[in-house]
């Protein structure tokens, strides 16, 4: 769940907005569902809204894939534990916009301290992860203080988040030189996204949910929305400042550019196998359809010649 995508609209689709045998249970006034299994007491999703951040808030690739399994099965003896496949799933957002509305969100207080950024078992230290503000929050900062400083998180969030962290050593920036981390980084992103059994564009609500329902075999009840008003497109940006978040977001903007691409690649092969599919049922049914006439008219010539015989033979007495 990368900060100020859309995930947490999406994560109330999954436990409100989709048809299930059993749905999700969620009461008014609690913000965690339960999402159980026909007849079981096992959970099939991993979310904020249902189990909550139990891997840390809002955790990241290198987070969840090394703590997902052992919390799922966490009450039970390891010989008991059954064996299971792990769907990850993301939302990503067009980097500039997705820049914007994180400093709008944290213009306005948030902090998200609570998040661990565990990498090879343990979080960065203050050396390794400077805060960009002194006091409880960075509340009130302008986007020139926000892009200013070299620590902040925002910058190239998606591919950090994307990314096997324990490549590069984690947060300690003097393992190997800042191009050669960059390179590994971005490259591991987009092969940890590519492996994804699914993953969506805030910018195509439609078919982020159109290749959910194709990819997953189940469907919502009603439609997404697309918000093409939000407190990010509100922010009035000149050119310069415009190129200076691309360039603080350069990596994001190139996994943007390989998500994107990949994405309609999705779509489209999900599109033409429905044709293909509603091709083939249309052929078998024309097929049913010819053999059904075949044998009425088979039937019918068989009737009427033994009618003609029988009249004859009538006739004749």
């Amino acid at each position: 769940h990368i900060q100020k995508t859309g995930g947490t609209t999406f994560g109330r689709h999954l436990v409100r907005n989709i048809q299930l045998e059993q749905p999700c249970e969620c009461r008014a006034g609690q913000k965690k569902c339960t999402c159980h299994r026909p007849g079981k007491r096992e959970t099939w999703l991993f979310s904020r809204f249902s189990t909550g951040w139990s891997c840390g808030l809002h955790a990241d690739w290198t987070e969840l894939t090394n703590c997902v399994p052992s919390v799922v099965d966490s009450k039970k003896e390891v010989r008991l534990r059954p064996s299971r496949n792990f769907y990850y799933i993301t939302i990503l957002r067009d980097p500039v916009s997705r820049y914007l509305s994180e400093w709008r969100h944290v213009q306005r207080g948030a902090t998200w301290k609570a998040s661990l950024h565990v990498c090879d078992g343990r979080s960065p230290t203050t050396e390794e992860l400077p805060s960009c503000y002194t006091g409880d929050d960075w509340s009130g900062c302008s986007l020139q203080e926000f892009m200013e400083c070299p620590y902040n998180l925002a910058n190239n969030r998606q591919v950090r988040m994307l990314s096997d962290l324990s490549l590069v050593g984690c947060y300690n920036l003097s393992v190997m030189p800042e191009e050669q981390r960059n390179k590994v980084l971005l490259d591991s992103a987009k092969e940890n996204l590519k492996r994804m059994a699914f993953f969506g564009l805030t910018e195509f609500q439609r078919k982020t949910q159109y290749l959910f329902e194709k990819t997953f075999n189940m469907n919502f009840i009603s439609p997404f929305t697309q918000y093409n008003s939000t407190r990010a497109s509100s922010v009035e940006i000149d050119q310069q400042t415009q190129q200076r978040i691309e360039a603080l977001n350069f990596l994001d903007m190139e996994l943007y550019d390989y998500a994107k691409d990949l994405f309609l690649q999705r779509y489209q092969y999900m599109r033409q196998k429905e044709h293909q599919e509603a091709r083939r049922k249309r052929q078998e049914q024309r097929k049913i359809l010819r053999a059904k006439q075949a044998r009425l008219r088979e039937r019918g010539d068989n009737s009427s010649s033994t009618d003609y015989t029988g009249n004859v033979e009538r006739w004749r007495r």
